[in-house]
């Protein structure tokens, strides 16, 4: 039997609680060692990796890893939230009841790390001193040392957070045990499989998988779907998945910053860590505060603030160039301690590659393996299959990014002057449209959208909807999400205006209507102004539109036409969008009636406009 109390004693890690847990857990699972982990570990167990090849180097002070062809995404269907209160059960949350998910995962782990490591990554997912300190400790019990390496990059590991506890109880419990990954059935009638956040226990039981948002539990089963219960149950705050970002103007020194949410592949780390274009850099400057997570609460001076919870990025690296992102670019560069994952890796010269890293692949193939580990030369003739898989991703600290702001660590956060929402929409949604009724912006995000492959859903023209875009992280029912949302915003004395905002609108040609990327700043601008009443816009059923008078729009490739079109909106479309929507609401069982009044109001507005 391994010696608990000698790992923990030698680690100094002293919180009576903690060391129960661990005992528990390590009496389940039977390591053969015990290990207690800080970020001062760093470079041993680098090292310690690469010896055992878990690692590749992929140049000075950057790393390559890859995981087993089945293990390469999130699993949603495997995901679930479980809690002992039937009421929680949502329409997204795959809800399960606690006692029958937390006895079946302790019965799949029990004895699944024999001859194993355990690694205890004691963990905090706040700035110290932070006021949500409370909610944001715990410690992850794991098998798989690559998952200690993002952690460290991705937390705030020490055994300090956990010793220094006012409560030495109030801590996230997560395992995560890797399980015999080739015999998993992964997709399968028999899949072994579950990744299980057990809400109102604060505990994280995740089995069967080495990769992401499986394995590393500070990030999203703790900092968005336990973060999301604990902010409902305690009603102090918000745990949502959005991107935060700083924007100052140096002519005149003021500061705003923004925060929102955007389904997949509408461009949200793009946002967040974008920069000012050319024309606008010498007056402008963007700081880069967080791409995935941001909890919000009411401070004393009743204002919104929000934070970052993480330490790190785990970036999509599909299609991330210097076009698309080029600070993504600088926070991955050698010395960053970046982990690639599922990339495309040379064995000879130790690069790495990606689709879109440039606009096409390397022209000598010598040495090259695609995500799977097969040469690239030894394909069959006409295999034109990726070399990186879509999801391959990187993980890298939040200091790397060289716009990252300077108080990114502040305990107190920052003050929030917008809340965004945007999904990718080649119609109907114009550039910006801001809304100032606090229903009306929980409304909007609760019906946000992004468009579906309407071939394979068979409805032209209907979104696929991901309220908040926290479809897959919503730990509680949406009717309660809404009302949550409801009630801790509505309690600030200056509320943030709410918007929401589409890049991708096509003409009828397929291009894009408007040029992305950096240039989005100038309707994050408008929209800032807007709140601060420099700019009033003009009032559409949708909320108010940009005038082409109030954009700073010098410098923009962009067609007359095209801005025209991307500044009106189609009352058309939008009433068609109207019957989907309440189609969509209806499925939240006990929805505020504000929200529903909203919803009556904008589509009053849109028939009166017609």
């Amino acid at each position: 039997m391994v010696d608990v109390e000698s790992a923990l004693d030698q680690a100094g890690l002293t919180n009576p609680r903690v060391r129960e847990y661990v005992a528990e857990w390590a009496a389940i699972t039977q390591p053969a060692r015990i290990e207690v982990v800080g970020a001062a570990d760093d470079a041993r167990l680098v090292q310690e990796s690469l010896d055992a090849g878990e690692l590749q180097p992929a140049g000075p002070g950057r790393y390559y890893s890859r995981s087993y062809h089945k293990d390469t995404a999130r699993s949603e269907e495997r995901t679930v939230v479980a809690t002992s209160k039937d009421a929680d059960k949502g329409v997204y949350n795959n809800w399960k009841p606690a006692k029958e998910m937390t006895e079946l995962l302790t019965e799949r782990m029990r004895g699944a790390s024999a001859g194993k490591t355990m690694y205890v990554i004691p963990y905090l997912m706040a700035p110290p001193g932070s006021p949500l300190a409370p909610y944001a400790t715990g410690v992850e019990l794991t098998d798989s040392r690559p998952v200690v390496l993002h952690m460290i990059r991705m937390s705030r590991v020490g055994v300090d957070y956990l010793n220094d506890l006012e409560d030495p109880d109030s801590f996230v419990r997560a395992v995560h045990v890797t399980g015999d990954l080739p015999n998993l059935g992964q997709g399968t009638p028999d899949d072994q499989r579950y990744f299980a956040t057990v809400a109102d226990e604060r505990t994280i039981l995740h089995y069967g998988s080495s990769y992401g948002g499986n394995a590393l539990l500070g990030k999203i089963a703790h900092g968005l779907r336990q973060a999301c219960y604990d902010g409902r149950e305690s009603g102090v705050f918000l745990a949502e998945q959005f991107m935060l970002l700083g924007i100052t103007d140096k002519q005149t020194g003021k500061r705003w910053h923004v925060c929102g949410g955007f389904p997949s592949a509408s461009g949200k780390t793009n946002l967040a860590m974008t920069l000012a274009p050319d024309a606008m850099g010498d007056r402008y400057h963007v700081e880069f505060y967080g791409d995935d997570i941001a909890w919000l609460w009411v401070g004393e001076d009743g204002r919104v603030y929000g934070m970052n919870p993480e330490f790190g990025v785990f970036g999509v690296a599909k299609d991330t160039n210097e076009k698309t992102n080029p600070t993504a670019l600088d926070s991955i560069a050698d010395g960053t301690g970046v982990i690639f994952t599922n990339v495309a890796y040379n064995d000879r010269t130790e690069e790495v590659w990606w689709e879109g890293k440039t606009k096409s692949h390397p022209e000598d193939v010598t040495g090259w393996r695609d995500w799977k580990g097969n040469l690239i030369s030894e394909r069959e003739p006409g295999d034109d299959s990726p070399w990186a898989h879509p999801n391959s991703r990187f993980t890298t600290t939040l200091a790397n990014v060289p716009n990252v702001a300077a108080d990114f660590e502040a305990p107190q956060g920052v003050p929030i002057d917008a809340i965004i929402f945007g999904g990718r929409t080649s119609d109907r949604e114009p550039l910006v449209r801001a809304i100032s009724d606090l229903a009306e912006g929980v409304y909007d995000g609760l019906t946000l959208g992004a468009e579906a492959t309407f071939a394979a859903e068979g409805v032209d023209g209907q979104l696929r909807y991901d309220p908040m875009s926290m479809r897959p992280f919503m730990a509680y029912a949406e009717g309660d999400y809404a009302a949550h949302w409801l009630k801790i915003i509505g309690a600030a004395k200056e509320q943030p205006v709410f918007a929401h905002v589409n890049w991708f609108q096509r003409g009828e040609d397929g291009h894009f209507r408007w040029p992305g990327y950096r240039d989005n700043l100038r309707a994050l601008l408008w929209l800032c102004r807007f709140k601060d009443g420099e700019v009033s816009g003009r009032q559409t059923p949708v909320g108010v539109l940009p005038t082409v008078e109030e954009l700073e729009l010098e410098g923009v490739e962009i067609t007359p036409e095209d801005l025209e079109t991307i500044l009106t909106i189609d009352v058309a479309r939008w009433r068609q969008e109207m019957g989907f929507r309440e189609e969509h609401l209806k499925q939240f069982d006990r929805l505020p009636e504000e929200i529903w009044e909203a919803h009556r109001r904008v589509a009053a507005a849109l028939d009166a406009e017609a």
